[in-house]
């Protein structure tokens, strides 16, 4: 797959290139890597994406893989645990959110059914498909993003800001920003 068309975002590094191929932008429903991208999406906030997914094994591990439930019950020791962690990214309030994120994400369960549900009703259960040429085009946040934004907040959400937010909805599917030339884009129009 090394003469395909993708987007120039994920380079060479093959890592990169297989997040590229296999995750960003297909439509993600699954409740437990709903979570973790959108915890993963919150420790990216100043850094880039290639260095959490580097660590995305170690933040799999530290976060007893993504599991909620398991996550809401961390108290203080846990905190001491993940920021003494070398395998993630050791910042305060990134790892409070995590943690404050996992009990809000247990209350949209009780009020949605699960971050499934509440996240695809944004978009009529049915990805945004743009057609977008060239990277320039692609916009940091757009006017969904600041909605999907400002009502997590409101329940309790840390580290969702616009931007963040619309990376996370680029990143599980939400919105379909691969570029036209991407032999991605056209695999993705078809699900």
């Amino acid at each position: 797959m090394t003469n395909l068309a993708r987007c120039p975002w994920c380079g060479t590094d093959p890592l990169y290139v297989a997040y590229h191929d296999t995750e960003w932008g297909t439509p993600l429903h699954d409740e437990r890597a709903l979570f973790e991208a959108l915890i993963l999406d919150g420790a990216q906030a100043g850094l880039s994406w290639f260095t959490i997914l580097k660590k995305r094994d170690n933040y799999r591990r530290a976060f007893d893989d993504f599991d909620a439930e398991r996550v809401a019950r961390y108290g203080e020791a846990d905190v001491a645990r993940l920021l003494a962690d070398p395998g993630i990214v050791r910042n305060r309030l990134k790892v409070a959110a995590a943690i404050g994120n996992a009990r809000a994400t247990l209350k949209m369960r009780e009020e949605f059914g699960g971050l499934d549900a509440y996240l695809w009703r944004f978009v009529d259960g049915t990805p945004i498909v743009n057609a977008r040429r060239d990277l320039a085009e692609i916009p940091a946040r757009t006017a969904l993003s600041d909605a999907i934004s400002k009502d997590l907040q409101k329940r309790g959400f840390k580290f969702v800001g616009s931007t963040i937010t619309y990376a996370f909805m680029q990143g599980v599917g939400l919105v379909n920003d691969h570029l036209v030339s991407c032999f991605r884009h056209r695999e993705l129009t078809g699900l």
